[in-house]
């Protein structure tokens, strides 16, 4: 077959959250939280503003029926 590339790296199984928790140390977690906080906030910033679109929307076409 055209796709069994002998020289092509080994694929990676991904490892289980637990895992990937259990073995990594109080500095990573810390660091892992911090991301996760800084995604978390990205997020509820982008929800204010498609909601602060929505209604300026919903007030110039008038709301969508649910």
């Amino acid at each position: 077959m055209l796709d069994d590339d002998p020289f092509a790296p080994p694929v990676k199984k991904a490892v289980p959250l637990e895992q990937q928790l259990e073995n990594a140390s109080i500095d990573e977690l810390e660091h892992r939280i911090e991301r996760l906080k800084s995604e978390i906030s990205a997020c509820q910033r982008a929800i204010e503003a498609k909601r602060a679109q929505r209604a300026a929307a919903d007030s110039v076409f008038g709301a969508r029926p649910s």
